[in-house]
């Protein structure tokens, strides 16, 4: 079984992909989410911490809307523009995941959509199905 989640409560896609894609009724795969607000569609501007933030909230919207939280999140992979934004990066997300940790790869790329610094996906486990 596949199927795709949207909401309105994160940014729509910029391209040819979904929000998220849940598998086998149990697994979420998002996509990469960007600091974009959804209410504008605009990169919202600032340093690794605003952006990290504002990241996470697009991620948390699209878990809630395809029955995850982050407390059921196994594993992130983390896209910095900026090895050295790590330690910010790394302060906000310790916010959102503090309790439940998920497995979580951080690489450095040479640029992001948007110019973004950084870029954040999940896979989370849903058993609420």
């Amino acid at each position: 079984m596949r199927k795709k989640v949207y909401t309105e409560n994160a940014p729509a896609p910029i391209g040819p992909y979904s929000q998220a894609v849940m598998s086998s009724g149990c697994f979420l795969f998002t996509a990469g989410q960007i600091p974009i607000d959804p209410q504008t569609g605009a990169l919202v501007e600032g340093d690794i911490k605003i952006q990290t933030r504002q990241a996470l909230d697009n991620l948390l919207a699209i878990l809630a809307a395809g029955g995850a939280t982050l407390h059921s999140v196994v594993k992130t992979t983390v896209y910095l523009v900026d090895m050295k934004d790590f330690a910010g990066m790394n302060e906000i997300y310790s916010e959102y995941f503090s309790e439940s940790l998920p497995a979580r790869t951080t690489v450095e790329v040479s640029k992001l959509p948007r110019d973004a610094k950084v870029e954040i996906e999940a896979i989370a486990l849903v058993t609420n199905v």
